[in-house]
């Protein structure tokens, strides 16, 4: 389908979707309610509601089934709160009156970390049966509740802009409309994943406002080469989370140290590939490759892009692709080179961006200008800055930080904030021992650069 053709047809599908989904009360039911078959209602993993949850058996066939009351007929949204202690994905096939839904239930990290789980289907007036099944033999997950009318997506940064390109210089949205995206970045999910839960993400999303969650995954320091499917599934399940808040969500292949991005080449392609298959219908993903090349050149860098964007492709075409840069993604300026390398030798792909990032405290005027000639002749993302020194610590500098936003805002380059988590460090939003259990909303547990971010998040888009 011709592109144009494609983005009226997105345009009226989401105009449908405003009006066939209206916004209802939430209405709970606690799985140990439920009927339950091959399985049992336990409370020996903390976090549920109600008075426990439900433990599937390990066998194929176990359910949970509620009876469950709607005051219309019509779409409907549920959602399935759960947690999934292992590594292992937990398939169930939902069904609604009968008609099934086939949904993946990936690892949560921890029995005691939650997760929310959202579909839409159709309601009858009056009563429904809604029965979750597992369907291999490791059994469901544990199941927490059903909420029937959680919040719909009407309104959120992904129902005004749909499906982002790349239009000349800059970031669109479906309808041709240069737009600017302001977010947050995890910290490292083998250190803070507790920091990503269903209270945090509903106060980023609907407090704090975001619009984009980054979500960063180290390669090397304990991450992802220690445990490939658990980290994996760690992504699968916070792009959930993402696209349940109607946020974008960025797939940070947070490589650091070696600097060189071919290190991890072989795992890349293994990585990108299962996300890319997975969620390749979702319109709210960016792909972002080379967190933070470093001792290595700007050719080499490219030669690297060139060899992950096409397996990207293979199965997403249309999401925006993020290339780092040079020297930390500094366009080479901790180097002591210039923007002028990655404008006279882009990468040879369509809609890709270019990374920079910045610490205020210690990155001045030099990098500053480098942003700004940049972007005046490539496509740039800022997908990481702190107020602070570039170890995420230190003092604010937050005067030069309003430099650095006030140019973003001028020529519409979008941005991620480090870190989302309650790292001792200063740039860590929220002071130390707030995660697991909040509050995240508000600003009573912000630590100063927490407060100052998030005040500009809350500003208003202009979408």
């Amino acid at each position: 389908m011709h592109r144009s053709m494609r983005l009226a047809v997105v345009a009226a599908i989401a105009a449908l979707s405003l009006q066939a989904v209206p916004a209802q009360a939430a209405t709970t039911y606690e799985a140990e309610n439920a009927t339950i078959s091959q399985g049992a209602a336990e409370s020996n993993h903390t976090g549920y509601s109600g008075t426990g949850f439900v433990n599937y058996d390990n066998t194929t066939g176990s359910y949970v089934e509620f009876a469950v009351d709607s005051p219309t007929a019509g779409p409907a949204t549920l959602t399935l709160r759960y947690a999934n202690g292992t590594s292992t994905n937990r398939p169930m096939a939902i069904a609604v009156n009968g008609a099934t839904t086939a949904k993946d239930f990936p690892g949560t990290g921890a029995w005691t970390t939650w997760q929310d789980s959202s579909l839409t289907t159709t309601l009858n007036a009056g009563a429904n049966t809604v029965r979750a099944t597992a369907t291999t033999a490791n059994g469901g997950p544990n199941l927490d509740r059903l909420v029937l009318g959680a919040p719909s997506a009407a309104g959120t940064p992904v129902q005004a802009n749909g499906q982002l390109t790349v239009c000349g210089v800059r970031l669109c949205n479906q309808n041709g409309k240069q737009i600017q995206l302001r977010g947050m970045s995890s910290h490292g999910l083998q250190w803070y994943y507790q920091c990503l839960n269903t209270a945090s993400l509903d106060a980023l999303a609907n407090d704090w406002k975001a619009d984009v969650l980054r979500i960063s995954m180290y390669i090397q320091e304990d991450g992802y080469e220690t445990n490939p499917r658990l980290f994996t599934d760690r992504v699968h399940n916070l792009i959930e989370q993402a696209t349940a808040r109607g946020m974008y969500a960025i797939i940070d292949w947070h490589m650091l140290d070696p600097g060189d991005p071919n290190y991890n080449l072989s795992r890349a392609k293994t990585f990108f590939t299962e996300i890319a298959q997975r969620h390749n219908g979702k319109n709210n993903l960016l792909y972002e490759i080379a967190n933070e090349p470093s001792g290595v050149s700007w050719s080499t860098i490219r030669n690297y892009a060139h060899q992950i964007i096409p397996v990207i492709r293979q199965y997403d075409p249309e999401a925006p692709i993020i290339v780092g840069t040079r020297a930390w993604s500094s366009l080479g300026v901790s180097d002591g080179a210039t923007e002028t390398e990655v404008i006279n030798n882009p990468v040879n792909a369509a809609n890709i961006m270019y990374t920079f990032h910045f610490y205020a405290a210690s990155h001045g005027s030099e990098y500053l200008n480098a942003l700004s000639r940049a972007a005046d002749r490539i496509p740039m993302f800022v997908t990481e800055f702190g107020t602070q020194e570039y170890t995420g610590d230190g003092s604010n500098n937050f005067t030069r930080s309003q430099q650095y936003l006030d140019l973003m805002a001028q020529k519409k380059i979008s941005w991620v904030n480090w870190n989302f988590s309650d790292d001792e460090r200063s740039g860590a939003v929220f002071t130390e021992g707030t995660c697991p259990g909040g509050p995240y909303a508000g600003t009573s547990r912000l630590k100063p650069a927490g407060a100052w971010i998030r005040d500009r998040i809350r500003t208003p888009d202009d979408f």
